[in-house]
């Protein structure tokens, strides 16, 4: 979710979920030990729980990183091992790891050691030919025995040649019942499934094989689904928000980032889904897409024209 789920993102879902946890983008621990720390670990206080996703394959440089996330307040530290982009392997980190069980193992070691927080893993079931159960339980296996107890889990293996990131996310076959297995057979283990997942019913049903949901494209598509996250995963008895609610909500947000310097385009992206699925919304995408470039107070020209667009 590179170039998506930033804070902007992040703090548009939360108006619409209170308990569900957010990850960051994946941020490179090259570039935040050398570039701008705080623009790279910036988050509004509204997102917790928050997780930095962190993708990085030297124990040392990660384990720096580590206390710089813990100090700038986050709630876990997620290491990307899923990640099957060239650019990303170029920097040896990401899906590659999965060939490396023993280095992930003192990544994540060399963090513990380092920081309190809970550091937590996103793999893949597998890579290339490296693609057999057994292949992923001596994987999961290896680093779990750092203190590792969180895995989060895409039900698809990675081509690292071959097929581009999105082909990735769509080409290889879900095998939903290997990541099953893995629970069953390693139960003191919370397993999160990831991947595939297009709706509240299809994450329930999981439920009952592991212990978490990650929902990644689905949500960034279609924001308003995490509206019924609270009720129905977190019992709380709270009635979610309405669409025009979060958006006025949003867009007073807004108008405090454009005033800081925050280009007007990124503060649009996360809205294109808000409406998805209601009457109106391709207009709505369409409006909110010419006034991304438009000149003028910025949330003056949006509530103009949105309300042009659809009922809300």
């Amino acid at each position: 979710m590179m170039g998506y789920t930033d804070r902007h993102c992040r703090y548009l879902l939360r108006l619409i979920s209170k308990h569900a946890i957010l990850y960051t983008e994946m941020v490179a621990a090259p570039a935040l030990m050398q570039g701008n720390t705080e623009r790279l670990l910036q988050f509004h206080q509204s997102e917790h729980p928050l997780a930095l996703q962190l993708g990085g394959s030297d124990p040392e440089e990660l384990a720096r990183c580590a206390r710089l996330v813990e100090r700038a307040g986050y709630d876990e530290i997620n290491l990307n091992v899923g990640c099957p982009s060239n650019r990303v392997q170029s920097g040896r980190f990401g899906a590659c790891l999965m060939a490396e069980p023993d280095r992930v193992a003192r990544c994540v070691d060399r963090m513990y050691k380092h920081v309190t927080l809970p550091i937590t893993v996103k793999t893949r079931i597998g890579i290339d030919h490296m693609d057999s159960y057994e292949s992923l339980h001596r994987f999961i296996s290896s680093v779990a025995q750092t203190g590792c107890e969180t895995f989060v889990i895409h039900a698809r293996k990675a081509w690292l040649n071959g097929l581009s990131p999105r082909q990735n996310r769509e080409v290889p076959p879900l095998r939903y019942e290997r990541v099953h297995r893995l629970k069953q057979d390693l139960p003191r283990l919370n397993i999160v499934i990831n991947g595939g997942l297009r709706s509240l019913d299809e994450a329930e049903l999981q439920l009952k094989h592991v212990n978490g949901i990650m929902m990644g494209r689905e949500v960034y598509n279609n924001p308003y689904i995490l509206a019924e996250v609270d009720g129905r995963f977190y019992h709380d008895s709270a009635t979610p928000a309405q669409r025009n609610e979060v958006f006025n909500r949003y867009l007073t947000y807004l108008e405090k980032q454009c005033a800081r310097g925050v280009p007007l385009i990124r503060l649009i992206r996360p809205l294109m889904g808000l409406f998805q699925g209601q009457p109106g919304a391709r207009n709505w995408r369409r409006k909110l897409s010419e006034v991304a470039h438009r000149p003028g107070t910025c949330a003056v020209v949006i509530d103009r024209i949105t309300h042009e667009s659809i009922d809300i």
